[in-house]
């Protein structure tokens, strides 16, 4: 076998190969996702110059095209424009063709003018990384060559298709398909996993199409982002500087009456706090109906509990079928009924536009009013909570 100036052992080329990919992970997450492309944090020139080097020599990915697929993404999420949704494409075309989209998508001149301002636009920018944006993969062969012989050939083929298989296959396509959601936000993303070291916390797609925004992508104690554990390593040493996280919301527990404040923090915590509505509410009262119903008909008991999914799912991503089967067990059912018209009045209250803030505070007082007057024992628990929010989040 051909050997190269470096010679290991077996499983010593192993961890090259995973070291490599993960730097090419750790520069997609931190410098493409979430510096450039959402602002969420803003880094040291020198790091931010390494990271682009480094995608350019291992990926040929040009920042502006990056940036301004992923912004028209969300802003076109789950629709035809969207460039990349398997709930659209399909989640075989997304999984196993996501490259090619992202180079279709990277030669529509219109999504690069309008969602690819404020990127990289410098002397070596113009004249090297986007000019000669696959001249940077051929060094890496020729590095991967002389440092690790034949065996270099290998791992620069895992390198080359390391980002095409886990960004624009796995987070792209089982990212909007498959796994957990904290949060019920309008389109299809899920967490893949809880622990986002892999795809150096992309897993935690969920929440991050929640809080786009959002420097950090846990939300949950369980999670690990290890992409944000690196991002406050170079915080510590001054390289980075972390601009937008996802607030937490904040109580005054001898607060029991709403006002502007209540207000303003109901809509800037509306996805956790309709995700506190989910575990409080809707699936305690369902636990009970079950419950009900099954001492006189376990049958009806388990086509009840089909309900649970959907009375939380956010309502525009139901089909047709699951639609007309939980208005079915909402109309045979009077307290899951006035649970679930709750949460559409709930959420009525921060979707209303034209409207001042003291019209909202009318209408989350007449919520709370509402959820009291029901007799159920959950809504007016939650009714109570609602009422200690106040406007100062913590942020974490």
């Amino acid at each position: 076998m051909l050997q190269g100036l470096v010679v290991m052992p077996w499983w010593g080329y192993v961890l090259v190969a995973l070291a490599f990919t993960h730097i090419t992970i750790v520069s997609v997450t931190i410098y493409l996702h979430r510096h450039q492309t959402h602002r969420g944090l803003d880094l040291h020139p020198a790091v931010a110059h390494f990271f682009r080097f480094w995608l350019w020599l291992t990926t040929g990915m040009v920042t502006k095209e990056w940036v301004a697929i992923h912004r028209k993404h969300h802003a076109r999420c789950e629709t035809e424009e969207d460039p990349h949704s398997p709930q659209v494409l399909g989640l075989k075309k997304v999984l196993w063709e996501g490259a090619e989209l992202y180079r279709k998508e990277s030669k529509n001149a219109e999504t690069l003018s309008k969602f690819g301002h404020n990127t990289p636009d410098d002397w070596i920018e113009r004249h090297l990384y986007t000019r000669y944006s696959a001249t940077g993969v051929g060094i890496m062969l020729v590095i991967d060559l002389l440092c690790f012989g034949a065996l270099g050939l290998s791992i620069w083929a895992i390198q080359m298709i390391w980002i095409p298989f886990f960004a624009a296959g796995i987070i792209n396509g089982v990212g909007h398909y498959f796994g957990y959601r904290n949060f019920e936000c309008p389109d299809a993303a899920t967490n893949i996993l809880p622990i986002g070291i892999l795809i150096g916390g992309e897993e935690l797609h969920n929440n991050h199409h929640t809080y786009a925004s959002s420097a950090k992508f846990s939300c949950k104690p369980w999670e690990l982002d290890i992409g944000w554990t690196y991002i406050r390593m170079l915080e510590t040493f001054g390289l980075a500087s972390v601009k937008k996280v996802a607030p937490i919301p904040a109580y005054t527990a001898a607060k029991d009456t709403c006002d502007l404040e209540t207000v303003k923090a109901v809509v800037h915590h509306r996805f956790q706090i309709m995700a506190r509505f989910a575990r409080e509410v809707l699936h305690r009262v369902h636990a009970e109906e079950v419950r009900k119903v099954a001492v006189a008909d376990s049958q009806a008991a388990l086509l009840l509990k089909r309900a649970k999914r959907l009375m939380v799912r956010e309502k525009t991503l139901i089909g047709e079928a699951d639609h007309q089967h939980l208005q079915e067990i909402l109309a045979n059912n009077t307290t899951l009924h006035t649970v679930y018209l709750m949460k559409e009045r709930l959420q009525d209250v921060w979707r209303r536009s034209a409207v001042t803030q003291e019209q909202l505070l009318v209408a989350l007082q007449e919520w709370c009013h509402q959820a009291e007057a029901t007799g159920i024992q959950a809504l007016r628990e939650f009714s109570a909570n609602i009422r200690t929010y106040t406007a100062n989040s913590v942020k974490i």
